[in-house]
């Protein structure tokens, strides 16, 4: 295999007077040249997720608003790009989403970049994409995403209840793709039924919007032959009634969140990722809330490679100190693997081994300090 390093770009939010934010993100940007291939009226989709309605940990817009500058000085076009979700919150059609966006401070006119809700407003402008690997022919990935020119994915690395963690690969996978697609990499991730511990609150029927789900003697029941496995339920579920099969469906999960990620790559030349490695929540933004961060701020990443910029998040996070209070386990030490202490039965780095074998980008990498 590769075992060339790629560059990682890192800096660490030091600011001065002088050098304030604008600044210094500016200067790692255009030291790691990941703009450099952007052209005068190119269209730039900039991948970001506006966070669910309720969450506080997204990447706040003023982090954005130069690094669109930046991308406007080259005299492209960008916009600020998301699709719509599988599960029923605030952002599973496109008019509640861009309003979520807008009313999380997502504003074109200071930001300088339209909110595009990029498979539209029922998420039906998709394109097939052919894919590497063996889950899929094709993934469906949304329209507008397909028809930009470059594709920059603005990343908050956290934790994630299904891949162990977040970062860029789960940005492009799950970001980059319609309804359908999200579906396509859930599939075969269908509950458990903890009978025992199901009150017939009647919760998880209410969410269902697949009619998979209904009580019966007071208990909750699933049609299999229904359920699309989009995980609705156990976030409505608070009594642990409906649980994932970890052990048996963590590693295919991940092989086809990896290939949806290859498919949104193999779209366009010009790709670039930044990642903010702050607000270390434990869970996804998708939630509707943010806990409490796992660890200090850290720093932002720039790279070219999606699995290196990965990978270095990964040992970022569990090289830095655990805060506390926070999710984490206590007697958790520096160095030891913070996401696996807050899922012991998800190995998220399962998903880079996958990407470097299907030659996303390489784990080895070079951490360059800007």
């Amino acid at each position: 295999g590769e075992t060339m390093a790629s560059k990682v770009f890192f800096w660490n939010l030091r600011t001065s007077m002088k050098m304030p934010y604008d600044k210094r993100v500016k200067r790692l940007i255009k030291r790691s040249g990941v703009f450099a291939t952007i052209a005068s009226k190119e269209l730039v989709a900039i991948k970001i997720h506006f966070g669910e309605a309720g969450t506080t940990s997204f990447i706040a817009p003023i982090w954005v608003a130069p690094i669109v500058a930046l991308i406007k000085k080259t005299g492209a076009r960008p916009f600020l790009a998301d699709t719509n979700t599988l599960y029923q919150g605030q952002r599973y059609e496109g008019a509640s989403h861009a309003l979520v966006a807008a009313r999380h401070g997502f504003d074109p006119n200071i930001l300088g970049a339209p909110v595009v809700i990029a498979d539209g407003i029922r998420s039906g402008n998709a394109r097939e994409i052919p894919s590497p690997g063996k889950h899929f022919e094709t993934c469906s990935i949304a329209g507008d995403i397909a028809d930009a020119d470059a594709l920059v994915t603005l990343n908050h690395f956290k934790g994630h209840l299904l891949a162990g963690f977040g970062g860029v690969l789960k940005n492009l996978a799950m970001g980059c793709a319609t309804v359908k697609g999200k579906m396509q990499q859930h599939c075969g991730l269908g509950p458990n039924l903890v009978s025992k511990n199901c009150t017939g609150c009647g919760n998880c029927v209410a969410t269902c919007l697949y009619d998979a789900l209904s009580l019966k003697k007071k208990k909750a029941a699933i049609d299999r032959d229904k359920c699309v496995g989009c995980g609705a339920c156990m976030h409505a579920c608070e009594f642990g009634a409906l649980m994932i099969d970890w052990k048996t469906d963590t590693p295919v999960f991940l092989e086809r969140v990896v290939e949806y990620a290859a498919a949104a790559l193999a779209l366009h030349d010009k790709t670039a990722h930044i990642t903010f490695v702050n607000n270390v929540s434990p869970g996804c933004d998708c939630e509707g809330h943010s806990d409490a961060p796992i660890c200090p701020d850290i720093g932002v990443l720039v790279s070219d490679d999606p699995v290196a910029i990965d990978q270095a998040g990964l040992d970022l996070v569990n090289q830095a100190p655990p805060s506390f209070p926070s999710a984490l386990p206590t007697g958790i030490a520096s160095g030891e693997d913070k996401f696996m202490a807050l899922h012991p039965d998800v190995d998220g780095t399962y998903a880079l081994a996958y990407a470097e074998k299907l030659g996303l980008g390489s784990r080895t990498y070079e951490l360059i300090k800007v």
